[in-house]
């Protein structure tokens, strides 16, 4: 079943997109949670009149989120986690103290928007994915430490 996204669904694709789904994840989960419409003839012009008319807005969106990447890049975070003796943290590192953590910084970043390579259970350090834009993404090294 062809379908078009109305917003950003992890793992299936970015806002606009016309995506193949099964037909039991398109018709009992995305459509009636407002996530997504049915790909329809007349559905699709009028997405393409809508995308023709905002065309101008995405650009801007698309200039700003690289400045925001581009700032992010230089930041290097440190995140203080209770451990045991041998190193283990106890519980994880998650997306919401990465975002907490940049928030004291100063920057504004859902947490929706933030992707860990892997689990963070032990200290160290790691990298997390910041994906601002479907075509801008940054890289943030941060570091796990003992409280």
């Amino acid at each position: 079943m062809k379908i078009i996204l109305k917003e950003d669904v992890s793992g299936l694709g970015y806002k606009d997109d016309v995506v193949e789904v099964k037909d039991g994840y398109g018709r009992n989960y995305l459509i009636p949670t407002g996530k997504a419409v049915i790909a329809t003839p007349s559905a699709l012009k009028v997405l393409a009149e809508n995308q023709r008319q905002r065309a101008h807005k995405l650009a801007k969106i698309k200039a700003d989120a690289e400045a925001l990447a581009a700032k992010l890049q230089e930041v290097s975070l440190t995140i203080g986690a209770k451990t045991s003796a041998t190193g283990t943290i106890f519980g994880s590192v998650n997306a919401i103290q990465i975002a907490e953590a940049l928030e004291k910084l100063g920057f504004d970043v859902d947490r929706k928007i933030i992707e860990l390579k892997q689990a963070v259970k032990e200290v160290g350090n790691y990298t997390a994915i910041i994906r601002l834009h479907k075509e801008v993404s940054a890289e943030i090294p941060f570091e796990v430490v003992a409280e």
